[in-house]
């Protein structure tokens, strides 16, 4: 017998022993065939782990995530042990034993590749993935399986095990475009790695097999046998306790999709920066790349809040229009349409359960129940049209029935109370006027709604927002605050169309009126005259000072009523000039943009270009050791020194009068703010279709349109006083609350005199209808008293 077993052992011992020369004879050739092919697996301790695109506010908050990977990379230390030990038992439980590879993994995988002449096992360890993950493809061939071992040796020589099982888990793929274990729990549960279960853990440690049979979002059956295999390894491996492993085992599935882990809604912000990186950078923006914006979290949550209340309070005024729909009495029709919708702005779908005398019981998502009482109805007059409701309801059933589909929110008590999704947008654009630094910026309800941004997309008629710079042609080419101008009727003759018949906003005429008053009571009829007068070649040629874009402009009269379409933002532009000494600003959202190489962008405003040149800063190259990291070209130093658009003479007389518009005129509502230094100017389109106010201090600019996306009338009642100013001072309220009052530096060259307000000509100081008015001294009426005082404000007029 022994002879039988020595016979039969002799040979396979000698198969065994040729086998194993042979075997390291390949080896021995294919390290020598492929090593100088390989990678220098030094590099992977300075390896820059590809991250999307991510955009900040200006107080380093994080907006939105763009790219196809979702990455959030950890250290070591920031790694949960119970983590690292699911993985280790799930992947590799001789990870901190091996020298990088598995013999006997190996081994099986060898075999399988002579008798079938594939490998289909993975037979890789952790180290092996890495190699794998970061320097080769994933095809599955004898090659590509060779350099993985040779490249998972070096590895483990170069490279400690706390640096590779790092490198490890902030590269894997583990489903739903996830990079990473911290991206990975964050978009399965919500929340950091710090704060998972153990089961959570394990649930994520089973997605490297195969993401998406394993997915606990589309196969949660599968995926919670695979969890409790890992679990039961981890403590056959003593990783865990029984206890450990029998709570952990016990948990559900708890796993759902959740969306990017942003700190700050601001959609319409984000989009804008990402258009931008892509116009600078194309796809390659997409990578590593931090982008801070000049946006302030605080301004911007108000700017959101302002516009969807003021939107709201506008389609109140208008009526009810009703119920969406009616989902009749099906209760399951009823929780599938809750679900399927998503929330509006502040506005909450809901299906009507009961309808009581004087209130209604409402589902909402998730099967809560809830009631809209009485003065969450009482406002419901139906809407007949525009301009006309019908009469107050007396009961809840003349306004709603069971069964019905409507959109509800709170109210300023916690209530709910009925709404209705706008039938108007808005927008709203806040800015630095100095440096043109965006602090908010809101374009539109609600961007899930519609991601049309009318800050910078929607084209508008500007209406009455055209005058501060007609006027400022007025002043500039020798007419003054006092010029008398008659405000009657105009007939604009045609030759092949019907007569252009003009009028102001009352439909009545004031006769003789001072160029001040007629600014600041928005007379449209006195403005065509000084467009006549001053020639509309010349008034464009001025207008194009204020940077904005000429070649829009109608050459005819009906310019001077704002028969012109802009952007919200092309309008800020020219209103910045004004706000801000009467320099020509580009309004930017971008502040500065970080790759892994440092910072490679910001912007230098070009007031700061200023302050540089008074600091020594004595030309270009001066300011650009000042300021390092200004891109070339981008708002050059040259360009940001350049001298004042208009006469500082006139920019600080026009702003003077549009202080009246506060105070005396169209904008007076914005009194309640208690300010002495806030000039502006109201603007309503032609047929009440588009509204406005663009109003500022030395500090901060705002514009506020409001408008339909399909250009048909706000309502004949309707204007920019009563629908965009309110808006405006709410914000306005809130952006000015820790800034105290700012005045602009009178220039040289300004005298001021006693004139006559009916005549505009020179008064004593006993004529009873007299002010004192300001102009530039060669335009002083005569004899002249003049008043050296430099804070001459609204205040000494009328």
């Amino acid at each position: 017998m022994k002879q039988l077993y020595k016979k039969l052992l002799t040979p396979f011992i000698k198969l065994v022993i040729a086998g194993s020369v042979i075997f390291c004879t390949i080896i021995t050739a294919g390290y020598f065939y492929y090593a100088p092919t390989l990678p220098s697996v030094e590099t992977l301790r300075n390896i820059r782990l590809q991250t999307p695109l991510r955009i900040y506010t200006q107080d380093n908050k994080l907006i939105a995530e763009f790219g196809e990977r979702r990455r959030i990379p950890v250290a070591f230390e920031q790694i949960p042990p119970w983590l690292i030990y699911a993985f280790i038992a799930a992947e590799d439980n001789g990870f901190y034993t091996n020298s990088g590879i598995d013999v006997g993994s190996l081994m099986r995988a060898a075999w399988e590749l002579i008798t079938t002449g594939h490998i289909q096992t993975g037979g890789s360890t952790i180290t092996m993935q890495v190699a794998r993950n970061f320097f080769l493809s994933h095809e599955r061939s004898f090659s590509r399986k060779f350099k993985e071992i040779l490249l998972a040796l070096q590895i483990t020589q170069k490279l400690s095990k706390q640096e590779i099982i790092t490198l490890y888990l902030n590269k894997i793929y583990l489903g739903n475009r996830a990079y990473g274990v911290e991206a990975a729990a964050n978009i399965y549960y919500g929340k950091s790695i710090s704060k998972l279960s153990l089961a959570q853990m394990a649930m994520i440690a089973e997605l490297p097999k195969a993401p998406s049979i394993y997915n606990p979002l589309v196969n949660p059956e599968r995926a919670i046998i695979r969890r409790n295999w890992i679990l039961s390894r981890m403590l056959k491996l003593k990783y865990i306790t029984q206890e450990d492993y029998n709570l952990a085992v016990a948990q559900p599935v708890t796993a759902r999709y959740h969306c990017l882990p942003v700190e700050f809604s601001a959609p319409y912000v984000a989009e804008m920066a990402r258009q931008e990186i892509v116009k600078r950078y194309g796809q390659d923006g997409y990578y590593n790349m931090k982008v801070y914006t000049t946006i302030n979290s605080a301004d911007q949550l108000k700017a959101r809040q302002v516009i969807i209340d003021g939107l709201n309070r506008y389609d109140r005024r208008h009526g009810y229009r009703g119920a969406e729909k009616n989902l009749g009495n099906d209760p399951e029709l009823w929780k599938s349409t809750l679900k399927q919708t998503n929330n509006i702005a502040n506005l909450v779908p809901a299906v009507v359960l009961q309808v009581n005398k004087y209130s209604v019981n409402i589902l909402l998502k998730n099967n809560q129940i809830n009631m809209i009482p009485w003065q969450g109805l009482a406002w419901a007059k139906p809407m007949i049209d525009v301009n006309k409701t019908g009469a107050a309801p007396k009961t809840a059933d003349q306004i709603l029935k069971t069964g019905d589909f409507i959109w509800v929110k709170k109210d300023n008590t916690n209530n709910y109370e009925l709404a209705q999704k706008p039938q108007a947008q808005g927008a709203l654009i806040s800015l630095h006027p100095e440096s043109g630094a965006i602090k908010a910026l809101i374009g539109g309800y609600d961007f899930n709604q519609s991601h049309f941004n009318r800050a910078v997309q929607a084209s508008r008629q500007i209406g009455s927002t055209i005058k501060p710079f007609l006027y400022s042609a007025a002043l500039a080419n020798g007419m003054t605050a006092a010029s008398v101008i008659n405000d009657a009727p105009v007939v604009i003759g045609s030759y092949d169309e019907e007569d252009w018949r003009p009028h102001n906003a009352d439909s009545k005429f004031n006769g003789p009126t001072l160029l001040r008053k007629a600014f600041y009571q928005s007379r449209n009829l006195v403005s065509i005259r000084i467009l006549q007068q001053i020639g509309i070649t010349k008034t464009l040629n001025y207008i194009q000072r204020f940077g904005l874009p000429i070649e829009q402009f109608p050459d005819y009269l009906s310019l001077a009523v704002g028969a012109v379409d802009l952007t919200p933002m092309q309008l800020t532009s020219g209103f910045a000039v004004l706000a801000n000494g009467g320099y020509t600003v580009k309004p930017y959202l971008i502040d500065k943009i970080i790759s892994p190489d440092g910072l490679i962008f910001q912007v230098i405003p070009p007031r700061l270009c200023h302050i540089a040149q008074s600091s020594n800063a004595k030309n270009a190259d001066d300011i650009s050791k000042t300021f390092p990291a200004i891109q070339q070209g981008e708002q050059s130093a040259s360009k940001n020194c350049e001298k004042a658009a208009i006469d500082s003479r006139v920019k600080y007389i026009m702003n003077n009068i549009m202080q009246n518009v506060i105070k005396l005129g169209t904008g007076r509502r914005a009194k309640v703010l208690h300010r002495s230094d806030l000039a502006g100017k109201t603007g309503t389109s032609n047929g009440h279709k588009d509204v406005w106010f663009a109003g500022y201090n030395p500090d901060i600019f705002t514009v506020v349109w409001i408008g339909k996306d399909n250009s048909t009338t706000l309502g004949q009642w309707e204007y920019g006083a009563n629908v965009a100013l309110p808006i405006w001072i709410s914000y306005m309220r809130y952006a000015l609350k820790n800034l105290p009052e700012k005045w602009f530096t009178q220039p040289l060259g300004l005298v001021t005199v006693r004139i006559n307000k009916n005549t505009g000509e020179y008064a004593h100081s006993d004529d009873p209808d007299s002010f004192f008015e300001i102009f530039r001294k060669e335009l002083a009426p005569s004899p002249a008293q003049h008043n050296t005082n430099n804070n001459f404000q609204p205040e000494d007029i009328f």
